[in-house]
């Protein structure tokens, strides 16, 4: 990510708990997923994913748990709380709100006036 992505940034949130409602997932896997179900365009480093991660386990949202993968390797794998969906709730509503509020000034052309002139925002 870039300077340029500071919208994108803000959805972290939104789309970490929104795939642990899917299934439990270790901090990589998310990333993955994020990359491919968006062709690249959220492609989150892991170095910024796991602040992320770490602060919705301190808000009570998420926890975490490790997992033995083979014979070595232990994989910390975060789970959705109660909390977390609540917390997903509000974000997926205030989410839509903000994009139809968007689109709806995307949408705005502008208006004529009642006498037949175009208002420009000098007027």
């Amino acid at each position: 990510m870039n300077d340029k992505s500071n919208f994108r940034r803000g959805s972290v949130e939104l789309l970490i708990l929104h795939l642990l409602k899917q299934k439990d997932c270790y901090g990589y896997e998310l990333s993955q997923i994020m990359k491919q179900q968006t062709d690249g365009v959220m492609n989150i480093p892991v170095g910024s994913l796991y602040p992320a991660l770490y602060k919705l386990i301190d808000n009570g949202y998420i926890s975490d748990y490790k997992k033995q993968v083979g014979r070595r390797m232990v994989r910390v794998y975060y789970h959705l709380e109660d909390a977390g969906q609540e917390r997903l709730d509000i974000l997926l509503k205030d989410y839509n709100q903000t994009k139809q509020a968007i689109q709806c000034i995307l949408n705005y052309r502008g208006k004529e006036s009642t006498d037949g002139s175009e208002k420009t925002k000098d007027s």
